[in-house]
């Protein structure tokens, strides 16, 4: 590697809570299908803006990129890490699940990288698909969830059910699907460069489709000791000036031909063409990463392999951040997180911040990560929330205690 629809009964902590969510006029999440691998119906994570839907077809190529490129290997085969069926016994690829917005909120337990992970709750639910089903093994055990009712991603690694408890995972991060935004700078996610992990899979339902919209990501096998957006975290393992920095994205030429190659692998190489691909985490070099699908054919994604890294190149890497240049700057800053008083148990009181320079927001206990500047929890015993405010420089929390008479 490395909420809810007008109510909920959620029992977290002893508390009963109400959240709000987006209005089905103006939820772009609608449209997905619920269920593990739901369809996204044309449906692109983040706007339009954001670096992994930009068109680079055009981009100017660094000026490092053959050396780059050779110290990859050039005769380095792209492979495609997804498809059908099993291979020693784990599906082939990162699963996703899409849960509604009325999906119940669990208790996250961070055992490797809690400082730098978004806390919970989060909707992930006790069955959710864990990378390498059915049989996950010791990998990096990812799990995806795709919040469609309130448009927000949550993705864990080294995720373990701990049944009542919730989950354990190493790290985990929240992503708002309606908004462009990055980790703090040296913060990690639940991959190593702290990218999402779901906005650059190859889904079967956008090759069907006919076009994949966006970045695709991918690993190589060693990086050196700095990012590039939207990468923000580095996991380095090499010293070479040569050695790929998270973040970096590789675009096939566009005087190759793929024309011999099927529909479906002509989509993949042709989004590889337009939006290229974003080196994510150490692994095994040119996989690129997709999601399990029946439909897929193993056969047909095998003839991928004729393509090589000499048939792409880098383009230009700007910024380039080292631990000598990382940007800095002020966290965000909590002018205010209050709570009317509540009447009694279960009654509902109204917690309310003013924040400066926040990104993102979770509130812990049993709220999560939401939108705006208030929420209505219904407490049952005498609760201290907190808020966790996030923008790119770090996170800044806040308490407020509500007693229950």
């Amino acid at each position: 590697m490395h909420r809810k629809s007008l109510s909920y009964l959620l029992l977290t902590a002893g508390l009963l809570l109400v959240t709000s969510f987006a209005s089905a006029q103006s939820n772009p999440c609608n449209g997905i299908s619920l269920g593990p691998g739901g369809s996204f119906n044309g449906f692109v994570p983040f706007p339009a803006s954001s670096l992994w839907n930009t068109n680079i077809a055009n981009a100017p190529v660094d000026p490092n990129s053959a050396a780059y490129i050779n110290f990859i290997g050039n005769s380095t085969p792209l492979h495609p890490d997804f498809g059908s069926g099993l291979y020693d016994g784990q599906t082939i690829g990162i699963p996703y699940t899409v849960v509604p917005g009325t999906q119940p909120l669990v208790h996250i337990n961070y055992t490797l990288y809690g400082d730098e992970s978004d806390p919970g709750p989060m909707p992930i639910p006790f069955n959710a698909l864990i990378e390498g089903y059915p049989q996950p093994g010791n990998g990096d055990r990812h799990v995806l969830i795709v919040d469609k009712g309130n448009c927000w991603l949550y993705e864990l690694y080294y995720s373990f059910n701990q049944n009542a408890s919730g989950w354990s995972a190493g790290s985990g991060a929240v992503w708002d699907l309606e908004a462009n935004e990055m980790r703090p700078y040296t913060w990690t996610s639940a991959d190593a460069a702290g990218l999402p992990i779901l906005p650059g899979l190859v889904r079967f339902d956008e090759v069907q489709s006919g076009a994949i919209n966006h970045a695709i990501r991918v690993t190589l096998q060693d990086s050196q000791e700095a990012f590039t957006p939207p990468a923000s975290h580095w996991a380095s393992n090499s010293d070479n000036q040569y050695a790929a920095p998270m973040g970096m994205r590789l675009r096939l030429k566009a005087s190759f031909d793929i024309s011999g190659f099927s529909h479906q692998n002509q989509v993949i190489l042709t989004a590889l063409k337009q939006y290229g691909m974003i080196m994510a985490d150490n692994g095994s070099s040119m996989f690129i990463t997709g999601a399990p699908d029946i439909l897929w054919s193993n056969d047909d994604l095998g003839n991928l392999h004729s393509v090589t890294a000499s048939d792409f190149e880098v383009i230009l890497i700007s910024p380039l951040y080292t631990p000598q240049n990382v940007p800095t700057g002020q966290n965000p800053t909590i002018n205010s997180f209050t709570a009317t008083s509540s009447g009694g148990s279960g009654d509902p009181v109204t917690l309310s911040w003013s924040v400066t320079n926040g990104e993102y927001y979770v509130v812990s206990p049993s709220v999560g990560a939401i939108r705006g500047n208030s929420v209505m929890v219904y407490p049952t015993v005498t609760t201290t929330y907190t808020l966790y405010a996030t923008n790119q420089y770090g996170r800044t929390t806040g308490q407020v205690t509500v007693t229950v008479p």
